[in-house]
């Protein structure tokens, strides 16, 4: 009796048929897309936004009071950033300060914390237990503005110089606690121990063992360090008086400052040559050009760092 065999095309069909079975770690195509929708979405909510902000920074003053806030203006202007740049040496010498503070800043932030984590990790050193304490009681209790300010300007010498935009913003305890569960967690003790047989004291391990190790949580760190210094503005209004070592962000609030002090005068009834020159002030978009000038720098910072972002917070937040 003849027995009757399935063609070989049949059994591949079938097996076309048959939904596919994912690996661990993948998703279906539907989530895959779903998920780059709502990624886009994401997107898309903080784009816009900036986009919209650099636009009103560029319209006209009377355009924008008559129409408010659109996308694409009818009338352009560049008034309000002349009104920034109107002194020039001083915006350019309150970029230098402020890139000089961030960067130098930022280095030694990364590095005294990174130290004081890494010491805080090794719990057979001698006063370990007071040292940790010590270091804890801080983010509970200071000193206070008075005595702070005393202190920084009558015996340290923070007055008009670049340790008192440097020197008060170093620390952060809070970024020492990631640091230290970062190196409590993620850095295999045998590492230290193998080096330790070969000879190599803790600075050296330190520097050629755990920092390579810790770039994720390292350039995280600097990325909120270098956010702080940037956006400072408080040192500048306690130790700073002359005009040529304020920082961007004190300039910009200056600007503000003057600005609503016209709109007094405006209110208040200036003589009529003064209201007329206020009147021809881009007293609105000039709010969104300070923005713009403001952030701009900053926000090519956070690519070099993005890659070690997300690692570095989770590993250095949540474990231990």
């Amino acid at each position: 009796m003849a027995t009757i065999t399935e063609p070989a095309d049949s059994a591949a069909t079938t097996r076309r048929t048959q939904p596919k079975k994912l690996r661990k770690n993948e998703i279906s195509l539907t989530a895959n897309i779903v998920l780059n929708v709502v990624f886009l979405i994401a997107v898309a909510l903080i784009l816009i936004p900036f986009f919209l902000l650099v636009t009103v920074s560029l319209t006209d003053n009377d355009t924008l009071i008559q129409e408010g806030y659109r996308f694409i203006p009818s009338l352009w202007s560049t008034e309000a950033y002349s009104f920034l740049f109107q002194s020039p040496r001083l915006v350019r010498d309150a970029y230098m300060v402020t890139i000089i503070v961030t960067v130098v800043g930022t280095f030694g932030h990364v590095l005294l914390g990174a130290l004081v984590g890494y010491a805080l990790t090794k719990t057979k050193m001698p006063g370990h237990t007071f040292f940790t304490v010590f270091v804890f009681f801080t983010m509970l209790f200071n000193g206070g503005l008075v005595s702070t300010y005393i202190i920084n300007t009558q015996f340290l010498g923070f007055r008009n110089a670049f340790r008192g935009l440097i020197l008060p913003l170093m620390f952060n305890v809070w970024h020492v606690l990631i640091l230290r569960t970062y190196f409590a967690t993620a850095i295999p003790a045998s590492i230290e121990e193998s080096a330790k047989i070969d000879g190599a004291n803790d600075l050296r391990i330190f520097f050629q063992i755990v920092v390579p190790l810790s770039k994720p949580v390292l350039a995280t760190i600097g990325l909120f360090a270098a956010l702080i210094y940037w956006n400072d503005w408080f040192q500048s209004l306690l130790y700073i008086t002359e005009p040529r070592m304020y920082s961007l962000q004190f300039v910009m609030l200056q600007t503000l400052r003057q600005i609503e002090m016209m709109q007094r005068l405006l209110t208040m009834g200036a003589p009529g040559d003064v209201i007329d020159r206020l009147r021809d002030l881009p007293q609105e978009s000039v709010r969104f050009a300070m923005v713009v000038v403001s952030i701009g720098p900053i926000i090519f910072a956070y690519p070099f760092f993005q890659r070690y972002f997300v690692k570095g917070v989770t590993i250095g937040a949540l474990k231990g």
